[in-house]
């Protein structure tokens, strides 16, 4: 798109390109990217680490040391990164409290010709972060977006957590609301893809529980802990042990928690007479001792009833 910048802004703003503190620098060199184009009027969706500040990309640091302004999910927070690069861009808040009126402001300073970057506290902004809001008014006002690519803490996880899963579900946050909670779970868990939740340290506890009571006993899930991080774990273990797992182990920091493909089975489901009796069962004994005695009477697999059993449980 062909900016409305006069000459003297143009060169204003090409000045600053040219005089970038990486403008000498070896690696910036050696990649040319005093050479690539940085286009004015354009939204750049800058990448930003998950956690380890060395994870940034040249480029990133290119582009937030020479755009306008950079948009900031919480301003005191990226400036303790910008800082370690000495990196004197102007920044201001856009958040998800503010997102659709910052998203106008934004947009006039983009027609003046700015280039603008958008980033959140860590991570790509409007992947489970804000975002979106701006990214959306900024293209139907026929303006430039470019994607300046960063870290992914579910492409990171799901790199390290040993599952060989050729697709997958990124699910994200799921509601905080106990009742919401179980019955997302319950749909994913339902799909023989494999899925990938995030959960923040204060809920990742419940969430747990609750994982373990609607997936089969035997699903494969990787609890991820601090990814990219000093205390980064990796806890990979059948869904029959999570509660336990979560009772010994105190919640820190941000989790990825990755569940595994479902291996499928041919079983048949079970008919209504034995779904009658498995229920009247689950009123004398736990849900897994009440499918372990239906699977052995009927030949249905045990997670085959299991599974039955929680989702009734759970609606």
């Amino acid at each position: 798109m062909r900016s409305n910048m006069s000459h003297e802004q143009g060169s204003e703003v090409d000045k600053r390109v040219a005089t970038s503190q990486f403008a000498e620098n070896i690696l910036m060199h050696r990649v040319g990217m005093a050479e690539q184009s940085v286009p004015m009027s354009t939204l750049y969706i800058v990448g930003l680490p998950i956690g380890n500040a060395a994870d940034i990309s040249l480029r990133a640091l290119w582009i937030l040391d020479t755009v306008d302004l950079i948009a900031c999910e919480d301003t005191r927070e990226s400036r303790k990164l910008l800082d370690r690069y000495g990196i004197k861009t102007p920044t201001v808040a856009v958040h998800e409290h503010n997102e659709r009126s910052a998203a106008d402001r934004l947009i006039e300073n983009l027609r003046a010709g700015q280039r603008i970057a958008l980033i959140t506290d860590a991570g790509t902004p409007a992947v489970s972060d804000p975002g979106a809001k701006v990214v959306q008014a900024v293209r139907e006002a026929g303006l430039n977006v470019v994607p300046i690519p960063g870290a992914s803490a579910v492409v990171t996880a799901m790199s390290a957590s040993g599952l060989d899963s050729y697709t997958f579900t990124f699910v994200g946050f799921v509601p905080p609301a106990a009742k919401a909670r179980q019955k997302a779970l319950l749909t994913y868990a339902g799909r023989s893809d494999a899925f990938v939740l995030y959960e923040a340290p204060h809920r990742v506890r419940d969430l747990l529980k609750d994982l373990a009571k609607v997936l089969s006993p035997t699903r494969r899930v990787v609890v991820a802990r601090e990814v990219t991080k000093r205390f980064e774990s990796f806890a990979a273990m059948p869904a029959s042990e999570l509660s336990q797992w979560a009772k010994e182990h105190e919640p820190k920091g941000e989790y990825a928690i990755l569940v595994d493909q479902e291996v499928k089975n041919d079983a048949e489901d079970l008919d209504e007479s034995a779904l009658v009796w498995a229920r009247a069962l689950t009123n004398e004994l736990p849900v897994a001792r009440a499918a372990a005695v239906v699977a052995k009477v009927t030949g249905v697999k045990r997670d085959v009833v299991y599974k039955t059993l929680m989702a009734e449980k759970v609606q």
